[in-house]
């Protein structure tokens, strides 16, 4: 086990020799080193001056050193080597991650990296942003790169998810589906013990993960070695096919003891019964009422009967009494030329949701043919909130807020995401800096607010969000609201790790499924894993494997993250990562 410790006077000597090998290691000639020399000399009195630290292993062998000079809000980090034989062990990346996060105990806002032309891709990789362009290093090259990073604490809504500190991760997300009773949903919640992966970023730092089916011990290591997590500790493989995860861990003493009893907060998809008798918690089911599509319509309504808020509109909904009377209303709106969407009462990712144009509803035999098609349960009818892109209103269709109600019921605001959604259905979402357009942000920021107060008040404890549709004129129209952790909370967990990990400035995507070209063993997932962090490093992002499972399901797919500081950058990773899915038939040969 490699730690960072610091300096000692004594070791002064040792440290300039170190430094002198790791500068060799790049086929510098001995008159360069020779001149090299001075600059980069650790004399006794700079150990402290300089703010030095060595990686040291458990042998007590030191295997690199660091040092972060100057003051606030300005500082520089002065010398990062590592020695010869220890390169590519992660000791550069936790001497780097230790300055980084000294940086911002001092108030540093901006810390400036010289850098060896060698170890520009390094920096690059590690979230620095180049100033000045790196050349092709060669060997004898001695123009420094200029690189920058803007450190910054954990976000302010993330120290209070989870108090400041690390947690249990309980991946419920089929024992949340199941107290609904969602038409829309298999049995045996096969698609929830995929997305139950997702528990690995329930909040930015987890201690311990607990999943209800096995997952790849190769996923995890590389998920811990991406966000610079240690010490995570993972209970998988805890059910059959009955989906109370809760329970699971409840039948198990012992474990339900050391989860419950290290004083970590424990934090779930969404609340259960079941979780509750866990964590020893009330539990009110009254407080997952606005989970229904229903409710939370009625909710927008009467935050809108008392005004301030002008650029929201709430689209009007029908709750139909029996098939028949839906397929009237469909029928009566088709001849008038509107479009229509036909809700599920409740409905994971937009499952249970279907936009219906008039060519649509023609073309599938009428609306009787249409209705028949979907799952079975109560309907909502409600408008279609049509988009024409002009003025104001250009931009992404489809918006969430997203906030948290704390045990002592303050709501707190997380931000804002654009949606990716195919038909009504979720594909994912992207958080960060400039993400959500100038023209939405203040309306969609504010309306959100006031459901996270509702919410609040009605007795709800947890993560919530609301989403929106965009009508092209610069209005949103809130559609549903959701109970439970989603995949745009996990993109802002992300980016909150990675902020403070890597610096400010990370946007994140989620995208929930990536096909596969192939069926893949373990192994072979993990190359091809190891193979989309190197790419997209290059490129100046970071690739993070969120559901692993779907890898090894008959039809193959991957849930992913990808980050980065620009759109294009962001795009491109995701371009990147789709193709080599798409080519791993060609890779590995069908399975």
């Amino acid at each position: 086990m490699v730690k960072v410790r610091a300096a000692r006077p004594a070791e002064a000597e040792d440290l300039t020799a170190l430094v002198m090998r790791s500068k060799a290691h790049w086929g510098y000639d001995a008159a360069f080193l020779a001149a090299c020399a001075p600059e980069l000399r650790i004399r006794a009195d700079d150990v402290a001056a300089r703010r030095v630290v060595v990686a040291e292993n458990g042998r007590g062998e030191v295997l690199g050193v660091a040092s972060l000079e100057g003051t606030a809000p300005r500082a520089e980090l002065g010398l990062l080597f590592v020695e010869p034989s220890a390169v590519g062990q992660g000791v550069g990346r936790l001497l780097y991650r230790d300055v980084l996060r000294r940086a911002v105990e001092l108030g540093v806002r901006r810390l400036v990296i010289d850098s060896d032309p060698h170890a520009a891709g390094f920096y690059r990789a590690m979230g620095a942003v180049a100033v000045v362009a790196a050349p092709a290093p060669e060997a004898g090259d001695t123009a420094l790169v200029r690189f920058a990073a803007a450190p910054v604490p954990l976000a302010d809504w993330a120290r209070a998810w989870t108090g400041g500190g690390r947690a249990v991760h309980l991946g419920n997300v089929g024992e949340f589906n199941a107290q609904f009773a969602d038409a829309t949903l298999d049995r045996e919640q096969r698609p929830a013990h995929h997305y139950a992966c997702l528990a690995a970023f329930y909040s930015p730092y987890p201690a311990a993960l607990v999943l209800p089916r096995p997952v790849p011990r190769g996923w995890t290591e590389l998920v811990c070695r991406q966000l610079g997590w240690t010490g995570v500790e993972v209970y998988d493989g805890l059910l059959d096919a009955d989906p109370g995860l809760a329970d699971a861990v409840r039948a198990r003493p012992a474990l339900a003891a050391q989860l419950t009893g290290a004083g970590l907060p424990l934090v779930p998809w969404g609340r259960t019964r079941q979780f509750g008798r866990l964590a020893g918690l009330p539990w009110r089911p009254e407080e997952l009422r606005y989970e229904a599509k229903s409710a939370a319509h009625g909710l927008f309504g009467r935050i809108l009967a008392d005004g301030g808020h002008p650029r929201i509109v709430l689209p009007r909904q029908w709750r139909v009494d029996g098939r028949g009377a839906a397929a009237r209303m469909l029928a009566a709106r088709t001849r008038a030329g509107e479009s229509t969407v036909v809700k599920s009462e409740h409905g994971v990712g937009g499952s249970g949701t279907t936009v219906l144009t008039p060519a649509r509803v023609r073309a599938a035999g009428g609306a009787w043919a249409v209705l028949r098609r979907l799952p079975r349960g109560p309907l909502l009818v409600e408008e279609y909130v049509g988009f024409a892109a002009s003025g104001a209103g250009e931009g992404p269709r489809d918006l969430t807020y997203d906030g948290f109600v704390d045990e002592a019921g303050h709501a707190h605001e997380v931000g804002g995401a654009v949606m990716e959604v195919a038909d009504g259905c979720y594909r994912g979402a992207t958080v960060g800096p400039g993400v959500v357009p100038a023209w939405a942000e203040k309306s969609l920021t504010a309306f959100g607010t006031a459901v996270g107060r509702e919410l609040a008040d009605s007795g709800y404890r947890g993560w919530f969000d609301v989403d929106f549709v965009a009508d092209g004129a610069g209005r949103l129209a809130p559609t549903e609201t959701n109970l439970r952790l989603t995949g745009p909370s996990i993109a802002f967990m992300v980016a909150a790790r990675l902020d403070a990990l890597r610096g400010a400035g990370h946007l994140v995507r989620i995208v929930d499924r990536v096909e596969l070209g192939a069926r893949l063993p373990e192994a072979q997932l993990d190359e091809l894993c190891a193979a989309l962090v190197r790419g997209c490093a290059e490129l100046g992002a970071v690739f993070v494997p969120a559901i692993p499972t779907g890898a090894f399901e008959p039809a193959p797919w991957l849930g992913v993250l990808v980050a980065a500081r620009s759109g294009e950058v962001l795009d491109a990773a995701e371009a990147l990562v789709r193709a080599a899915a798409r080519a791993v038939g060609a890779m590995f040969g069908p399975s």
